[in-house]
């Protein structure tokens, strides 16, 4: 794990990053994930070196392009570096500067997962300044990359306790319908990722908005299908 490309990656972001209560403190939120066991439960099976490397198989052709959730992807491992370009703090603005290494990258599917900080942008109206963003981001992709499939994938929920301690996270909702419309308006595709969530809470790491690798697990197992 490249540890000094995620130390210059924060350091990048700098005062944003501080600005947005999403990633919190990202050392610290990386000292709790790495405390978390790689092996987990998904679906009462392991997740073991041998899934890892059936997800690595199927998303081989992948990019999932977001902020610190997605980045989780390859700082859990389940998928190579390669396959996410992902990063504390990230918000459609920020992403836009992403796009010569994610031509470089040529993948055939762009999974795109942004919105966690883009909520908390200190603007009048954080939704409307994100959409902005990311359709002029998913053009830019349709440009560079005129044969990818590009999927926008939902902000994840956080937890109760997460809510209370910054509110503007009630918007996350109202925020996953800008998205789908967004995702019909450009005629691309658009997963909900609620489903995951439904009867359980067990992803979440301790400050109730990352996760644990079980939950990544979870994730590629739930779009496996996208990635044919």
């Amino acid at each position: 794990m490249d540890m000094n490309k995620k130390i210059v990656t924060t350091i990048l972001m700098g005062s944003f990053a501080l600005a947005l209560a999403a990633c919190g403190n990202d050392s610290t939120n990386k000292q709790a994930q790495q405390q978390t066991t790689q092996v987990q439960e998904l679906g009462g099976a392991a997740v073991t070196e041998t899934t890892a490397d059936t997800y690595q198989r199927i998303f081989q052709d992948s990019v999932f392009l977001g902020d610190s959730i997605t980045e989780g992807l390859s700082f859990h491992e389940v998928l190579d570096e390669k396959n996410v370009l992902a990063g504390a703090g990230k918000t459609a603005e920020f992403a836009l500067k992403d796009i010569d290494e994610l031509t470089k990258r040529n993948p055939k599917k762009v999974f795109i997962q942004l919105g966690s900080d883009d909520i908390l942008w200190p603007t009048d109206d954080p939704k409307a300044h994100s959409m902005k963003n990311y359709a002029k981001l998913i053009g830019m992709i349709k440009d560079k990359l005129p044969q990818a499939n590009i999927t926008l994938l939902t902000v994840t929920p956080v937890t109760e306790e997460a809510v209370k301690e910054e509110p503007r996270y009630k918007n996350i909702a109202d925020y996953n319908q800008a998205v789908k419309a967004l995702a019909d308006k450009e005629g691309i595709g658009f997963v909900d990722l609620a489903p995951i969530f439904a009867g359980s809470s067990d992803f979440y790491d301790a400050d109730g908005i990352h996760f644990k690798p079980d939950y990544y697990a979870k994730l590629l197992e739930f779009l496996k299908e996208q990635a044919k």
